[in-house]
């Protein structure tokens, strides 16, 4: 399984930027999908879950703000980030749970994409 994560950027505060991931294999579908985010210096943190089912749950800090999404028929699973902030600022990274169900926990994921720098900055 192979995934591509795109759609990073520079942005001002305030601004909105779509982060793509894409996904190899045949049974995307069935599975939980994640998204990470990673700022220098800092730990990998949770960001949003999307289940096979499409549930999902958002961290605190972008709750309100981002949204998560899927499209199996393309084997595509989305975060829209909306008033974005500088504190947003970080590689993110989309990562495809072990299960149907992923959770904030990073060893939930079995795979991982190369990730996409957001930057956010006047």
């Amino acid at each position: 399984v192979q995934l591509q994560a795109s759609g990073g950027g520079l942005v001002q505060p305030g601004g909105s930027l779509r982060l793509s991931c894409v996904a190899s294999g045949r049974t995307f579908s069935s599975y939980g999908m994640g998204w990470f985010r990673q700022a220098p210096g800092k730990e990998r943190e949770f960001v949003a879950t999307i289940s096979w089912k499409g549930g999902s749950t958002m961290s605190d800090s972008v709750k309100g703000r981002f949204t998560i999404s899927r499209d199996n028929a393309k084997n595509m699973v989305y975060l829209q980030m909306n008033s974005l902030k500088p504190e947003d600022t970080a590689v993110y990274y989309c990562a495809r749970a072990r299960s149907s169900y992923g959770d904030r926990s990073a060893s939930s994921y079995h795979y991982w994409g190369q990730g996409t720098q957001v930057t956010v900055s006047s």
